[in-house]
């Protein structure tokens, strides 16, 4: 088996690099040093502040870089990846500001006569080694989100990268080392199924930071050693309820953006759209009619508006999938053709069946399904039918109605006006049912990465 890791351009197939990839050898001592360097004690707080604002300085320093990187490895449309790298300045100064707010508390003994004459307080300290597997769809502020809060957090973190796109997390490491945190707290580890699998489920690991399918982040969870903590973040198939809103033409543009973005390689992209069954023909076509101008091209043209899929197997998928749904009697609007290998048309499917792929499974394509509804309550019981749920939209003019329907829909947020992929990184970000475990967003992942201890002082 090769030990070299071809990093190809989403697009072209291109090689952009060539990577030696670690043994098991290597992964154990990764782990050896991440052990032995958080025995040793984390940095004070106030030099671990000073590496962050070095590095969000040098990652801003080199932002047009970054965007580059993303929109070659990753398929993301250029535009969209100068916002990413936008975003992960961001994020690390949100752990700046969050790692200046971690404190201990007092906890009052004498509230009976068993405690009293002590006193008794709770500080905090880092969990210990921190390993993260992470996605391709957002290269660079995925890694943020798991690498940044354990080095804000004080624990060696070692990061396995998704193997098509690792060459942004490998740069972000060299920052981190370049503002001046001592090699070893931050590892990249380039590893086949195997090897991954023996770092993840290696006893010296304290926390588990998984984002990526259900199937694998289920499995790895059932692996680990006794005692591992875990965040765990998977996909969805999000619902928009749509009831009637007066911005019809802003609603319309959005849904393409919101099912489109990044190709629909999105976990919180808009998939399952209900709509009154008068209006979904109506619809249903205005939807098609913007979708249908996209520009579909390499991610590095300034007028791409959608990029590449991540590989080629995954077009033969949804093709195979919006294929089923067209036999099964799903109206295809617009689309519902393959361009080349790595590119599908933008489509639109009215009324698929509720038994076809593209209404039960995340299709992480740029399909949208519209779906007509008879009665409110049918529609919210579709958008809760299935075993994922992550994040959900209702559209209304009627604010009590919209707060309703938030409040019968089974998701760990709800966007009211507006839509599922609605995400600012200092909230909390989770998924429910299959779809997660635990709770995302940097200073949540903080706080799952920092441990009690209580002192108790007998005076």
């Amino acid at each position: 088996m090769s030990n070299l890791l071809h990093v190809k351009q989403a697009y072209t197939g291109k090689v952009l690099k060539t990577l030696e990839m670690h043994d098991s050898e290597q992964v154990n001592s990764m782990l050896e040093t991440a052990q032995a360097l958080h025995q040793q004690g984390a940095l004070p707080i106030y030099e671990r502040v000073n590496i962050l604002r070095k590095l969000a300085d040098l990652v801003a320093n080199e932002h047009e870089q970054f965007s580059q990187l993303i929109a070659n490895e990753g398929g993301k449309p250029i535009r969209d990846a100068r916002v990413e790298v936008t975003r992960a300045v961001g994020g690390i100064h949100i752990a700046i500001a969050e790692i200046q707010k971690i404190q201990g508390d007092e906890i009052p003994m004498d509230l009976s006569a068993a405690g009293a004459g002590r006193k008794a307080f709770t500080i905090m300290e880092p969990i210990g080694v921190v390993v993260a597997v992470s996605a391709f769809n957002h290269p660079l502020n995925l890694a943020i989100h798991q690498v940044i809060p354990a080095v804000a957090a004080g624990c060696p973190v070692i990061i396995k990268p998704a193997a098509v796109t690792p060459l942004s997390t490998l740069r972000l490491a060299e920052l981190i080392a370049q503002a001046g945190l001592a090699d070893g707290w931050v590892q990249v580890a380039l590893t086949n199924r195997e090897n991954s699998e023996k770092l993840v489920t290696d006893s010296r690991v304290a926390f588990f930071s998984f984002i990526g399918s259900a199937q694998v982040g289920w499995y790895l969870k059932s692996k680990l050693a006794p005692g591992v903590r875990c965040a765990l973040e998977h996909g969805g198939v999000a619902p928009l309820i749509f009831d009637q809103y007066t911005d019809e033409v802003g609603f319309v543009n959005g849904v393409v953006k919101a099912s489109m973005y990044h190709s629909g390689q999105v976990c919180v992209s808009v998939q399952r759209v209900y709509v009154p069954q008068e209006r979904a023909d109506e619809l249903a076509q205005k939807i098609a009619d913007i979708a249908a101008k996209q520009i579909v091209g390499d991610a590095i043209n300034e007028d791409s508006d959608l990029g590449p899929l991540i590989l080629p197997k995954e077009t033969d998928r949804i093709e195979s999938w919006v294929d089923e749904a067209a036999t099964q009697g799903a109206q295809v609007i617009t689309g519902g053709k393959r361009i080349n290998a790595v590119s599908y048309e933008p489509t639109v499917l009215l009324n698929p069946s509720k038994q076809s792929k593209v209404s039960t499974h995340e299709i992480f394509g740029p399909v949208v399904c519209v779906y007509g509804y008879q009665d409110i309550n049918e529609a919210i019981a579709d958008a809760n039918s299935l075993d994922v749920s992550f994040q959900a939209a209702v559209f209304s003019d009627d604010v009590s109605k919209a707060m309703d329907i938030a409040k019968k829909l089974e998701a760990s947020a709800v966007m009211i006006n507006d839509y599922t992929t609605f995400r600012v990184d200092w909230m909390p970000f989770a998924g429910r049912k299959h779809s997660g475990y635990g709770v995302g967003g940097i200073g949540y992942s903080m706080k799952d990465m920092l441990e009690h201890k209580m002192l108790v002082i007998k005076n």
